[in-house]
């Protein structure tokens, strides 16, 4: 493997979690195996490693592509990315609410629906 596909490999689970990761690799079959490779190492081993913004940023950027996207399986699992590199709780739902105006409420919605039940797994709690 190159160097970027270790570097990936390292970032990716650092970033989303080490167990999550290598279920993914380990369940990849003959067809999906080149779709892994290429995550790794183009994403987390090239992109996700570069200088210009931090992983913060990246996975704030990331919370609200995802939330455009409607993607909420690969939200889920950025919102525990996004904690894993510093990001707050206030900043992830105020990266959300932006995402209200730009992107709808309906996403919003929903994607505050995935990120409550994420963050209530990873032990916050909220006062009513």
């Amino acid at each position: 493997m190159s160097n970027k596909y270790e570097n990936g490999l390292e970032l990716r689970k650092s970033v989303v979690g080490e167990e999550y990761v290598n279920r993914s690799i380990e369940n990849a079959t003959a067809f999906t195996q080149p779709l892994q490779q290429l995550v790794t190492e183009y994403c987390w081993g090239d992109v996700w490693q570069r200088e210009g913004i931090s992983r913060k940023t990246r996975s704030l950027i990331n919370l609200t592509m995802l939330t455009a996207l409607n993607r909420p399986k690969e939200l889920a699992l950025h919102v525990r990315g996004a904690l894993n590199n510093d990001c707050t709780v206030e900043e992830i739902r105020e990266v959300l609410l932006q995402t209200a105006i730009y992107c709808g409420v309906p996403a919003a919605i929903d994607s505050f629906r995935v990120a409550s039940e994420v963050l209530a797994e990873c032990g916050v709690r909220f006062d009513k």
